[in-house]
Order: structure tokens, then sequence, then C-alpha cells
């Protein structure tokens, strides 16, 4: 039996979300593409153990339920991210 949790957020808050892709694709370029003009942070966070992948955590600025599922939606379409979490 799978227990279905509305998740409940004040917003705006800042929200994070994991992206992992291959090694050497410029994420910076690809996040400022996406977010447009939207204020973000980007920090590197680990590398798979044999280097064809890095992930990268992306805080920004969300204001509502719908908006954050849009840029969740918007980065899992960006072929160059492998996984989005």
């Amino acid at each position: 039996m799978a227990i279905s949790q509305e998740l409940k957020l004040d917003y705006p808050c800042r929200w994070q979300y994991k992206a992992i892709v291959e090694s050497g694709v410029d994420v910076h370029s690809l996040v400022v593409a996406i977010l447009d003009e939207r204020e973000f942070s980007l920090r590197p966070s680990k590398n798979s153990a044999q280097g064809k992948y890095e992930s990268h955590t992306i805080t920004v600025l969300v204001h509502s339920d719908d908006d954050r599922k849009t840029i969740f939606e918007t980065l899992k379409k960006e072929e160059k991210i492998k996984f989005v979490l």
C-alpha cells in the first residue's frame, strides 16, 4: 500500500536540484540557458568512480509548487543532463 504525502513548503524558498552530466559538459552554461535570468548557485558535488560522470547541485529560489516542478521538468528534458534529483 503506497501512501502519498504532499510536500508542504512555504514559498518562496530555495530549492536544490542535483544534476548528473557527463564529465566535460559546461554545466554553468546549460543552467544559465535553462533558468534564463534567474539567480542561482551551482556547486560541483561528486564524480563517478571512473570519472565519466559529474554531479552538480543547483540552488534556485522557487516561487510555487508549479515553479519548482517546471524547473525540474526543464532540467530533465535537457539532453546533456543525464539525470536530475
